[in-house]
């Protein structure tokens, strides 16, 4: 099997089983490291300072694979690392944290795909500043759909005068990002989102907030409950264990809108070109970060809401949904 050494900006990094296959179209963990050490100028803003969880796929994406927080005893001396307690300190976890091109290089030899990362930093654990609503679409609905409540979910953040940056999952559905103050603690983040999504549930049938996936069918799920503490998600430009290598890809909202958008076009292959052609979507995603208070006291407004299900019985292109109380 095809091991090296390589210096990855001073840092000493060994690399092992290169020609190990981790995807059936023939991509192999060579290929993920490439990617990766490519990447990282684009990938390192939004997971510097975070800790990580690995996602490990040894034999392929159709092998065994385990989620690993614990950071390995064999871990080099220069990845950081952050002890964290859970379960009320009853337990504390040793994680890796994201800090620079050598440890997503490490990484990707772990075999692992993901670039999964907490919405909080090592110096404010408790306070994410990053906000997300995950759209997730439920057997029988469509990603036409999902497109559909994304516009909804940017048009009711514009009404707060906040600014959400799409991206795809990397599977089926959109995340949208929040570049937030961390001053909130995770359970208003999470309060706040609930609110924003009980309000496009309620102008959009074929949304819901529904936790019971057997009740789903045909709706996409706003998902909210990924703002809570130690949770993950896979980052910008995260590459994902499924067919064809894709890549969770951060958009600009008129590549939302203009239609057509089909996030498997965003691969281990594409994905690089398009950002020397087009850079980073995301650029620019900290410039302004966001307090939530207005969504925290937020209603909706009720008669608006009935009026568009009377005149229409579908989702409104435009309008204001909300009022602040």
């Amino acid at each position: 099997m095809l091991s090296t050494t390589v210096d990855v900006d001073g840092r000493e990094v060994k690399l092992t089983n290169l020609d190990k296959v981790l995807w059936p179209e023939g991509i192999t963990k060579a290929d993920l490291v490439a990617y990766y050490h490519q990447v990282a100028p684009y990938a390192l803003p939004y997971l510097v300072g975070r800790p990580a969880v690995m996602s490990r796929y040894p034999d392929g994406i159709d092998g065994e694979y385990f989620y690993q927080k614990d950071c390995p005893s064999y871990v080099p001396d220069w990845i950081r690392t952050v002890a964290v307690r859970h379960d009320e300190g009853r337990r504390v976890v040793h994680y890796i944290v994201h800090q620079d091109r050598a440890t997503l290089v490490w990484l990707a030899n772990q075999a692992a795909i993901e670039l999964h990362a907490w919405l909080s930093r090592v110096d404010h654990l408790k306070h994410p500043d990053i906000g997300v609503i995950d759209l997730d679409p439920a057997e029988g609905s469509t990603f036409q759909q999902v497109v559909t409540v994304a516009l909804l979910v940017q048009e009711a953040l514009t009404e707060f005068e906040i600014t959400g940056f799409p991206k795809t999952s990397g599977a089926t559905g959109l995340h949208i990002y929040i570049p937030l103050e961390p001053v909130s603690p995770f359970s208003e983040v999470t309060r706040a989102l609930k609110t924003l999504a009980e309000m496009i549930t309620a102008v959009c049938p074929f949304a819901t907030i529904e936790r019971v996936v057997a009740k789903r069918t045909g709706k996409v799920y706003i998902d909210y409950l990924q703002n809570t503490f130690g949770k993950t998600m896979a980052s910008a430009y995260s590459v994902r264990p499924r067919p064809g290598a894709p890549v969770s890809m951060p958009l600009k909202w008129p590549d939302v809108e203009r239609g057509g958008l089909n996030p498997d076009e965003f691969n281990i292959y594409t994905v690089l070109p398009l950002l020397r052609e087009q850079g980073d979507a995301f650029r620019g995603f900290f410039d302004r970060r966001y307090r939530l208070n207005g969504l925290l006291e937020a209603k909706p407004l009720l008669e608006n809401i009935q009026h568009w299900q009377e005149m229409s019985g579908s989702v409104p292109k435009n309008g204001s949904i909300y009022q602040e109380q």
